[in-house]
């Protein structure tokens, strides 16, 4: 587990997620909410929020707190139970957001909308991508123009997790050559969401149109950093975290392939007597610990403003994109294949595994990333 050494009140966080998620994310439970269009259910996330999932990354002076002092870590426990469970939610993508308006310095409409979205009545989600674009964050194709006393954007974001059900988008452009960041209503006059397919059927997606967007200067992202450092640490929050996500997933699928070879017999002995399984399953359990404590550093790296937080956040999501699969495709395999079927809940995993390695940074992105990173 990602907890190793974890504090007692990490454990008690993680515990009361377990819980829930136990009463409320069963593997009928997430099928039949695939069924109804999967999402964010409204009430099961404000639940969610009362247990402290939106706040973590929220200093105390803003109404929020963590309950130790890496509050990234404690956010990525959560992460992983949500994976352990293939959880419906946006948890990376919300709290990427989330970290944006939690400045010490925030006052006005920004306020006032993190403390709806920390008290779950707000739904606040990152529209990052944009269409052809690899992933860069800070190189954003939206355009925002001065107009008089307001401004005007005009773009497309696509890809955007839970952007047909979130209140505001937390939307990257550029004006006049500066990179900025603006808060926009999802019903504001302009803006367009049409909900896409997805490969993950517990959650959803959606490309977001912004034509002739008003927007007021209190809509404006404000903090005391340039915003492409406000940018690199959420993309370090929405790497860390959406690799938490993937550690449960497969250190999930590990444990239930464990017992499988347990309790299957094959020619009158457990299919894991057997040395080519031994040593299979030897191989992955490494991997699965490697995963976790690349996740738990580089979520300790990035609470605590180490100098290679931005180095190791991309580093955990690129190791466990990339190993989490390998480790998933030797379980189907030791399964006899069952698992890419829709009856076996392997699927709802290897689902969730394959969806995460596609957004916010593929490995090739990735790897580019850290080239550039290295070099510097």
């Amino acid at each position: 587990m990602i907890e190793l050494l974890a504090a007692p009140d990490q454990h008690a966080l993680c515990d009361a997620t377990s819980q829930f998620l136990g009463r409320t994310a069963s593997s009928a439970q997430v099928r039949e909410h695939a069924e109804r269009g999967g999402g964010i259910d409204e009430q099961w996330w404000s639940v969610g929020a009362e247990l402290g999932w939106v706040s973590l990354l929220v200093p105390e002076s803003l109404g929020g707190g963590a309950v130790s002092e890496a509050g990234l870590l404690d956010l990525a426990l959560i992460a992983e139970q949500l994976g352990r469970h293939a959880a419906p939610g946006a948890l990376a993508p919300i709290s990427a957001a989330v970290s944006a308006l939690a400045d010490p310095t925030a006052v006005g409409a920004q306020r006032e909308l993190l403390d709806a979205v920390v008290a779950g009545q707000k739904l606040l989600t990152w529209a990052v991508h944009e269409p052809d674009e690899a992933w860069d964050p800070t190189r954003p194709r939206t355009r925002i123009e001065r107009r008089g006393s307001c401004y005007v954007m005009n773009g497309i974001k696509d890809r955007v997790e839970a952007g047909d059900q979130a209140d505001h988008l937390l939307v990257g452009a550029l004006l006049d050559g500066e990179l900025v960041q603006f808060v926009v209503p999802a019903d504001a006059p302009g803006v367009s969401v049409e909900p896409v397919w997805a490969l993950d059927l517990t959650r959803r997606f959606a490309t977001a149109r912004f034509d002739g967007v008003e927007l007021s200067e209190d809509q404006r992202v404000r903090s005391d950093r340039p915003a492409a450092q406000l940018i690199e640490t959420q993309q370090q929050v929405l790497h860390v975290l959406q690799a938490a996500e993937t550690a449960g997933a497969v250190g999930f699928v590990f444990e239930m392939t464990h017992t499988w070879t347990a309790d299957r017999f094959a020619f009158g002995r457990p299919l894991g007597s057997y040395q080519a399984i031994k040593h299979r399953m030897a191989d992955m359990v490494t991997l699965v610990h490697a995963i976790q404590a690349i996740v738990r550093d580089a979520a300790l790296a990035v609470s605590h403003g180490d100098a290679r937080a931005s180095q190791l956040a991309r580093i955990a999501s690129l190791f466990t994109a990339t190993r989490s699969l390998e480790i998933m495709q030797d379980c189907v395999q030791i399964h006899g294949g069952i698992g890419v079927t829709w009856e076996h809940d392997l699927h709802l995993y290897l689902r969730r595994a394959v969806t995460n390695r596609a957004h916010y940074g593929t490995p090739e992105e990735l790897r580019s990333s850290l080239s550039v990173l290295l070099d510097q």
